[in-house]
């Protein structure tokens, strides 16, 4: 289709001549992307689990008749569809029939709840939720079910069954049985909406995140080029597969667009995902800090797995200390690279050939020679070389919106197309990054992100609860913690760490976001101008630590 999506913000003209002048647009499709490598090594192995093994020329064949079946269910170009399944070889072949159909997935994490799917089904308009039956002993189904009784253009539930053979509930579709005679569909444009991925808010609810054909791809290639991929290549997707980082840096995507194999576990931590390293002898995977920590630890305890297939890994997703960057290649047997993005766009690595010192002390540089960057102070006025400030960017993969969101778009971009990526940074005279922590009042727990904003709403619903601040606590597993500092209703029966974080579950929301610590106190500090002061509680927090 050559007319925009609406609700989405393009790239201006002269930008988008640019960008194809150079060779950085390529007009190419992700459907394009599956049809290539499915005519030129159509006997490779394009995806692995536990119980799949699928050549590019299989994915290729179920991608066309799982695209045919959604289409004779009335599911058309352009609409949207939620997507959320665990790392198995079905997120796959959902994805690309979808691309092929011209369809949108919103891709969406096993661990969301209704808190989070019923709002982005709604902000999305999504007309389908493709979703596992159980997936960690959680009925994602009968979630499905519940947010379809919720959001409006919400028509169909389509489940992957349980791979004990488990009949799926009545009143939804089974993948497997989801199929249609092989038909032909019209090319989407490369220029066009490929997919929407999720932002987390100030408001805890995610912003949705227009990403095309063209700039997706450009970031996709150029992380292949960077991570050196090829068709020997073995990508391990341990971490969510729905998440930026092991979807596109270079991930599952690199991958594929490499000719290599995607090879799924089903769990990061090192029980599991050891023996898939050896099982499908992986070559390279990606990890965030406090996981990266446990494959170290493991590793140097001694594991009875084979490990010598991984040559690289990657950690993002969150700060690495330089003391676990350090560690890790030894521990491991790798070559580390740092990885500093976002799923609005910007992606700066470490290089494989830096030196030492580079590579753990830095979040590397942007990959591409279009990347712009400013370190900016509060007022947007450029920060000395080499000191603290607010990162903003924009380049050929960085958007210049969010979907359908004008009062998003004024918080988050310039007039003139920066984007505030509310990241505090510092620029090393030799280009790379050091990211110093973010702007805002988020806790990055384990690479997951915990918006204050909207845990303390939920707190203050509990009836114990008079009021709530969340603030976040180092932590040496997770990087951060969330502690509720919390004013008790009535003094004499003050609310419990256990309390709170059993309401808050049953408030169907993510297990990440339940708050980790409970303090209560008689009054909140404040700043200078009235304002509860967040920086006085995490002050306490540190002394009192300090102290014991």
């Amino acid at each position: 289709m050559d007319t925009p999506l609406p609700g989405y913000t393009p790239w201006p003209a002269a930008d988008t001549e640019l960008y194809r002048s150079l060779g950085y647009w390529t007009g190419e499709t992700f459907d394009d992307l599956l049809r290539a490598r499915a005519s030129t090594t159509p006997e490779a192995i394009a995806v692995v689990d536990d119980q799949h093994r699928w050549s590019y020329r299989e994915l290729d064949r179920r991608v066309t008749t799982l695209a045919s079946g959604l289409a004779e269910l009335g599911i058309v170009a352009r609409d949207r569809v939620l997507v959320q399944l665990p790392n198995i070889a079905e997120f796959v072949e959902v994805i690309f029939g979808l691309f092929r159909l011209g369809a949108l997935p919103v891709f969406c994490l096993p661990a969301h709840r209704k808190a989070e799917l019923a709002p982005i089904a709604q902000a999305s308009g999504a007309v389908a939720i493709v979703t596992a039956h159980h997936h960690q002993l959680f009925d994602h189904a009968a979630l499905a079910r519940t947010v379809r009784a919720e959001a409006t253009a919400l028509r169909h539930v389509i489940v992957v069954g349980d791979r004990d053979g488990t009949a799926v509930p009545e009143d939804t579709l089974g993948l497997a049985d989801l199929r249609g005679p092989a038909r032909e569909f019209e090319r989407v444009a490369a220029s066009d909406v490929a997919f929407l991925q999720l932002s987390g808010g100030s408001t805890g609810i995610p912003k949705l995140i227009p990403r095309t054909h063209d700039d997706y791809l450009y970031s996709v290639r150029r992380s292949a080029e960077l991570c050196a991929l090829d068709a020997d290549t073995v990508y391990l997707a341990a971490l969510p597969v729905a998440h930026n980082f092991p979807m596109s840096s270079p991930g599952i995507l690199g991958a594929l667009y490499a000719g290599g194999t995607v090879a799924m576990s089903p769990d990061p931590a090192p029980s599991t995902a050891f023996a898939a390293v050896e099982r499908f002898g992986a070559t390279i995977t990606g990890l965030v800090p406090p996981l990266a920590r446990l494959w170290a630890e493991r590793a140097e305890a001694g594991t009875p797995h084979d490990l010598s297939s991984l040559r690289v890994l990657l950690v993002g997703g969150a700060r690495c200390p330089d003391e676990l960057a350090a560690r890790l290649g030894p521990a491991l047997g790798v070559t580390l690279q740092q990885v500093f993005g976002m799923a609005e766009g910007l992606v700066c690595y470490t290089r494989l050939d830096d030196p030492q010192e580079i590579i753990v002390a830095s979040q590397g540089r942007p990959m591409s020679d279009h990347d712009q960057i400013a370190v900016v102070d509060e007022a947007g006025a450029p920060v000395p070389a080499g000191t603290d400030g607010l990162l903003q960017t924009k380049g050929p993969y960085t958007i210049r919106g969010y979907y359908n969101n004008p009062e998003a778009n004024a918080r988050s971009f310039t007039e003139d197309g920066w984007y505030r990526t509310g990241d505090v940074v510092c620029l090393r005279p030799d280009g790379n990054l050091v990211v110093r922590g973010r702007r805002d009042d988020r806790v990055n727990r384990g690479g997951e992100k915990v918006s204050a904003e909207e845990l303390e709403e939920h707190l203050l619903a509990h009836p114990s609860v008079r009021d709530a601040i969340i603030v976040s606590v180092p932590d040496s597993h997770l990087g951060e913690r969330t502690c509720a500092f919390v004013l008790a209703a009535d003094i004499a029966k003050p609310p419990t760490l256990g309390d709170v974080r059993k309401f808050v579950r049953e408030r169907g929301v993510a297990a990440w976001k339940l708050p980790d610590l409970l303090e209560v106190i008689d009054t909140f500090p404040e700043t200078g101008v009235g304002k509860t002061s967040r920086r006085a509680l995490r002050s306490a927090l540190a002394q009192r630590s300090a102290g014991s």
